[in-house]
């Protein structure tokens, strides 16, 4: 039997490149979206292509319960399993705090913290049922403090805190780990210029921008490590050390 994953915002970006890493190790995929319907049923397509019937799609929005709920119930039906949640899917946009709003809030922390949560709420039993794994995506940034970004920052540290206590908590049954990407690609809709990139380069130990494959890498690592839990590891090719 086939096992199941689950990423959250998998239409593009790292959460594909996850999507198309696990595929290709004959998983059954679950690519949820919120808005990209295009990119996620190309996905669907371009996956069983190769493997018939192995990646199904569905739609919600992290902001909305109701939506949560039936990304939950549909989750659990899609497959005969369900082994692995990445929680992937994310808001990303400044908000300085004299402009900050209500809506900024609820945008931000239902996609990085509230959806999550209750996700791993309503999916934990199926996926202790498999002695599962569950891989929240935060951000290497988080301890250095970034302005303009504090909700984002709140929601984002709220998820790599839980990180811990879910490790706690689901503990034997479900391995709980973040990862916390760092400079990997320009934000959504936005590209860089050269001399932009060099300057971020500049403060990398590794001297180059990271990519998609080596987040997608990093949940593959922890989905097979069965003695890591409550652990965030940070692919930012050293920017953390400075």
């Amino acid at each position: 039997m086939n096992k199941t994953i689950l990423i959250t915002g998998a239409a593009k970006r790292i959460g594909k490149e996850i999507a198309l890493t696990f595929s290709d190790m004959g998983w059954n995929v679950i690519i949820h979206y919120n808005s990209s319907k295009q990119d996620a049923e190309k996905l669907q397509n371009d996956i069983n292509k190769v493997n018939p019937n192995s990646a199904k799609i569905i739609q919600a929005n992290l902001d909305i319960d109701e939506d949560i709920e039936r990304l939950i119930i549909n989750s659990r039906s899609m497959f005969s399993t369900l082994d692995v949640l990445v929680n992937n899917a994310s808001a990303f946009y400044p908000t300085p705090i004299k402009d900050a709003s209500l809506n900024d809030w609820d945008s931000l922390v239902g996609s990085n913290l509230k959806g999550p949560l209750f996700l791993i709420k309503g999916l934990h039993e199926i996926i202790a049922n498999n002695n599962g794994s569950i891989i929240n995506i935060t951000d290497t940034n988080l301890t250095k403090g970034v302005a303009n970004f504090s909700v984002y920052a709140a929601a984002k540290g709220g998820l790599q805190s839980i990180t811990k206590s879910l490790a706690r908590e689901l503990a034997p049954n479900i391995n709980v780990n973040a990862i916390a990407p760092g400079a990997m690609l320009e934000p959504p809709d936005i590209s860089w210029s050269d001399e932009k990139k060099a300057s971020v380069i500049e403060n990398i130990p590794l001297k180059r921008m990271g990519s998609e494959k080596d987040i997608a890498n990093a949940v593959k690592f922890l989905v097979k490590a069965k003695y890591i839990t409550g652990q965030t590891i940070k692919v930012d090719g050293g920017r953390s050390l400075i």
